[in-house]
């Protein structure tokens, strides 16, 4: 349904999206996940026609839309898309009803079509008892509902949505995240979903592209990127709580992990290993594979003991059954299994 080939976007000097090659199936709901600034939004915009590509292509349903090498790209109107911003953007004027309305009228539906359009799309949000009521009048959480239903009246067959829920309290969040995946399924329509929030990603998606720096370090299922994180970005990126990502770096004829000498055989002389928290344990001594770390911060996560750690710059967390009798400021010695879960080269690359 949704291909992106090649896709740069350049402001000045500046490469807000490089070189993005994405093919998205029909139905699916894609995850634009990555911290502030890698430039999801900017590839949104991209796909909603609001920003030429510099370089590269765009294509729904097999028909070109956007092409930056030919400087040629389809109106935002005629995309059969819709859009729903992080702000609402809904018109202060118009009621409800009327905000539901006037995409419809705009591609000149018959009146008797729209109102029973837009009682359609009311109930599918429950808002209906909303209606006659102004912007100003509902709540944040009403008005977004009140967005997406004026964005889904037209039908659109490609849904995008700009971080729509970080508005809203956490209770709010959640509540919204069932109510979008109920609305995917009732519409079928692919859709693209821009978050820095993992935890909506991993939820809610069935394809994710995490980004960084204007690239996409992986894109696939939320599994793919649980068990098999490509880059070491990937992996500290994604995870409650994330991987343990430890230096190992040859020192003389041996290697240094963390910073202290320890009998391992790393598939590089200079690499990451990657352990999961999980996997983790703590220890009562010192050993030839334990790590003494400060201890910062200790937390309950579903029924266990989150441990956290730091060193050096080197923060580990581990998952255990209990915490330890250790007060934050303590030294505590955590415990690299025998094996890691995965090794990264010093590019970030994953070795094997």
């Amino acid at each position: 349904m949704l291909e992106i080939r090649n896709l740069t976007k350049r402001f000045g000097d500046f490469e807000a999206v490089r070189d993005v090659s994405i093919s998205v199936p029909d139905g699916a709901f894609l995850v634009l996940l990555g911290p502030s600034g890698c430039g999801k939004t900017t590839l949104l915009r991209m796909l909603a026609g609001l920003e030429l590509p510099s370089a590269g292509q765009i294509v729904f349903d097999g028909k070109p839309v956007s092409d930056g090498d030919r400087n040629w790209t389809v109106d935002p109107a005629r995309r059969n898309s819709g859009l729903v911003f992080q702000s609402y953007a809904l018109w202060p004027h118009m009621s409800v009803r009327g905000n539901v309305d006037w995409p419809l009228k705009v591609m000149k539906m018959p009146k008797a079509d729209r109102t029973r359009r837009v009682a359609e799309v009311l109930k599918l949000l429950d808002i209906s008892q909303l209606a006659d009521r102004y912007p100003n009048e509902i709540s944040g959480g009403q008005q977004q509902r009140v967005a997406i239903a004026r964005t889904i009246a037209p039908k659109p067959s490609v849904l995008l949505f700009d971080e729509p829920l970080s508005n809203l309290d956490a209770k709010l969040r959640v509540e919204m995240r069932t109510e979008l995946m109920r609305l995917h399924r009732a519409t079928g329509a692919t859709t693209v979903y821009v978050t820095h929030d993992q935890i909506e990603a991993m939820t809610m998606a069935t394809h994710v592209a995490v980004m960084n720096h204007g690239r996409v370090q992986q894109f696939g299922t939320p599994a793919d990127l649980v068990d098999h994180p490509e880059t070491a970005f990937v992996a500290t990126f994604i995870g409650t709580p994330p991987n343990n990502m430890v230096p190992i770096v040859r020192n003389g004829t041996g290697y240094k992990v963390g910073g202290r000498y320890m009998p391992v055989t790393p598939p590089a002389d200079d690499c990451l290993a990657m352990y999961r928290a999980e996997a983790m344990t703590l220890s009562d001594s010192e050993g030839e594979t334990t790590l003494p770390m400060e201890l910062v911060e200790t937390s309950a996560i579903a029924g266990r003991m989150m441990v956290t750690g730091l060193r050096d710059g080197l923060r580990l967390t581990a998952i255990v059954e209990r915490a330890p009798e250790a007060r934050i400021g303590d030294t505590v010695q955590f415990c690299l299994p025998q094996r890691p879960d995965s090794w990264f080269g010093p590019d970030g690359e994953r070795i094997g």
